[in-house]
């Protein structure tokens, strides 16, 4: 059987790498601004954030939804970055206490999870990430979910709605990453608490 290329995963990764050069290359404008003495007031501060913002969003949706093999590796200060530039004006709060470097195939899917979890916190909270010999967990307490049982029910089987919205794509993707690297998943909830695990089946 010939191998068909993941379109998907290339249009991903040509998308990201396009964008990223002219936000890096904003965010190095600001700098030489700063340098120079000229970065006053609040809005020259919020154009920074928001630079650094969409810059780890572009880093994160690359991972996620780029192509991805098991012998490429991202290291733990690279995660960290990534997590801590998204979560810039954001309720969701990540505890990544991974350690070390993690293999891109399996961040694919932790991403993948903690955009899934963004639809169920909207009113914030804390997603917990955690890994134990190849088994990932991650954990989201909110005081208030809003979780789409359909949704989370078809990231365990697969079987996802026709009407699929775009901006719950990775719910689509996450099913297939998991089919891709031979994992299993389970997601499991309550009225505070969401609990997706992925482990090689």
């Amino acid at each position: 059987m010939t191998h068909k290329p993941d379109l998907a995963a290339l249009v991903g990764s040509r998308i990201c790498h396009d964008l990223i050069s002219p936000i890096g290359a904003i965010g190095n404008g600001m700098e030489l601004i700063e340098l120079a003495g000229s970065a006053n007031g609040p809005e020259l501060g919020l154009i920074g954030e928001s630079v650094q913002n969409a810059n780890a969003k572009i880093r994160l949706f690359r991972v996620a939804f780029g192509r991805a093999s098991a012998d490429q590796q991202v290291g733990e200060q690279e995660i960290h970055t990534i997590l801590d530039h998204v979560a810039i004006g954001a309720r969701m709060i990540v505890d990544w206490t991974v350690q070390g470097h993690v293999e891109r195939t399996e961040l694919r899917m932790a991403f993948l999870g903690l955009l899934c979890f963004e639809t169920a916190l909207p009113f914030g909270g804390v997603v917990s990430v955690q890994c134990d010999e190849g088994n990932w967990r991650l954990t989201g307490e909110s005081e208030k979910l809003r979780v789409d049982s359909a949704l989370w029910s078809a990231v365990q089987t697969g079987n996802l709605p026709e009407d699929l919205a775009p901006a719950k794509v990775q719910f689509g993707m996450l099913p297939l990453a998991a089919q891709q690297t031979g994992r299993k998943l389970s997601a499991n909830w309550t009225e505070t608490q969401l609990e997706l695990t992925f482990w090689v089946g």
